[in-house]
């Protein structure tokens, strides 16, 4: 009977060893990624989103104090609980994102969900987590700004594309306009229906003329070229072994890199694109952010990075897996092209704005409490210096001919 109940007892010290061993992975290893929306598992983890709907989410709001989402109550007593609904529809849809049990979330509401369910720490472990009662989330003030917002989707005219405005001294985002955008309000009766891409930050495109500024930034600063320097700007010309042209085969003879911009003309860019080479202009577009995720408080999974990708939409990150001149005008061949969002090509732009210093570029202003005092208020952080101050400005000047 004693060897029984030792028996019994070790078979009893093993599972609660077992059971103990679970759940410290639940609470302890794994109780981030459960409660992650970001996550695949925290995805999966309906608990955590269903006990979610009895907390009261904080508002988020734009710069200038409109609101682009609250949570309203549904029900009475044990069974009330609080639904999410976003006044300025589909304003703000993809920067904002959404939070749905039936469609998880997206956007802000994803990125900064402990703050706006009024989390614990991170030492807190899921079970106190999901003890709901009690709990209110914080505000969140965003930089955006809601009129200028209005403006840049007006200005697209009901055409598939994308808006982003940047402070360049502060790297505040004032405008991440999509279009179409999509009503937050109604998008759980539209499962699968609506485009809900942000393509501010999901979408690549040729950067065409505009990347000829990263090109410039690079033959200026690494003092191979000076705005007065002169370049053959005939067409065509051969480039890589290939025939290149001018717009509307235009030739220009001899022109400075000023009138080379201002008059966007192929021919020289490309030609400056072979001098400074590969390996310097991999640098200076890496320094303005290219080849990796943008630095934005925004979910990873609704970013991609800008860069030269080859045929199977890699990365090429070599100084010999691309076809430089064409590279360099924006453009690309067969080993490569250049595809940008429009994220990456306005950081291009505040850099060049703030004397060469690239601000990391950021969504949230600042964290509320429910008491009205500021909790956390994000800092302008310097991301990289791009380029010298000196070149910026020269750099400046150049662009600002392009426009007058």
């Amino acid at each position: 009977m004693n060897r029984q109940i030792v028996q019994l007892f070790g078979l009893s010290m093993i599972l609660f060893a077992t059971l103990i061993a679970f759940t410290s992975r639940w609470t302890v290893f794994e109780a981030d990624a459960l409660k992650d929306p970001n996550d695949r598992r925290g995805q999966a983890n309906k608990r955590e989103l269903i006990a979610e709907q009895q907390i009261p989410r904080g508002l988020i709001k734009s710069a200038d104090g409109t609101v682009l989402a609250r949570s309203e109550p549904r029900g009475r007593g044990e069974n009330r609980i609080f639904r999410r609904t976003y006044p300025t529809g589909d304003l703000f849809s993809q920067a904002v994102g959404y939070s749905f049990v039936e469609q998880g979330k997206t956007g802000l509401e994803a990125f900064q969900n402990d703050a706006l369910t009024g989390a614990e720490n991170e030492f807190g472990t899921i079970f106190s987590e999901l003890q709901s009662e009690g709990r209110e989330g914080r505000d969140l003030i965003t930089t955006l700004d809601a009129d200028a917002q209005r403006i840049a989707i007006q200005a697209l005219g009901g055409q598939k594309g994308s808006v982003v405005a940047i402070e360049p001294q502060t790297g505040r985002v004032r405008v991440m306009a999509t279009v179409p955008g999509f009503d937050p309000n109604g998008i759980v009766e539209k499962q699968g229906q609506v485009d809900v891409l942000n393509r501010a930050t999901q979408s690549q495109y040729p950067p065409g003329s505009t990347f000829k500024v990263v090109t410039a930034a690079a033959a200026l600063d690494s003092g191979k070229f000076t705005p007065d320097s002169v370049v053959d700007g005939s067409s065509p010309r051969t480039i890589s072994g290939a025939p290149l042209a001018n717009s509307g085969g235009a030739s220009f003879g001899a022109i400075t890199l000023t009138e080379a911009l201002t008059n966007s003309v192929n021919t020289v860019w490309a030609q400056v694109g072979e001098q400074i080479g590969p390996k310097t202009l991999l640098e200076y577009m890496n320094r303005f952010g290219f080849n990796a995720d943008p630095e934005l408080d925004y979910p990873d999974g609704q970013m991609v990075a800008s860069g030269v990708r080859n045929a199977k939409g890699a990365l090429v990150d070599d100084t010999g897996g691309f076809d430089i001149g064409r590279v360099a005008i924006g453009q690309g061949g067969a080993e490569g092209a250049i595809l940008v969002s429009p994220l990456q090509m306005a950081l291009v732009a505040s850099a060049v704005g703030n004397r060469g210093e690239l601000m990391r570029p950021r969504l949230t202003e600042r964290v509320v409490g429910k008491d009205g005092r500021v909790d956390e208020r994000l800092q302008p952080v310097e991301q990289s210096q791009v380029m010298k101050r000196e070149t910026a400005e020269q750099l400046a000047g150049m662009m600002n001919n392009v426009v007058n």
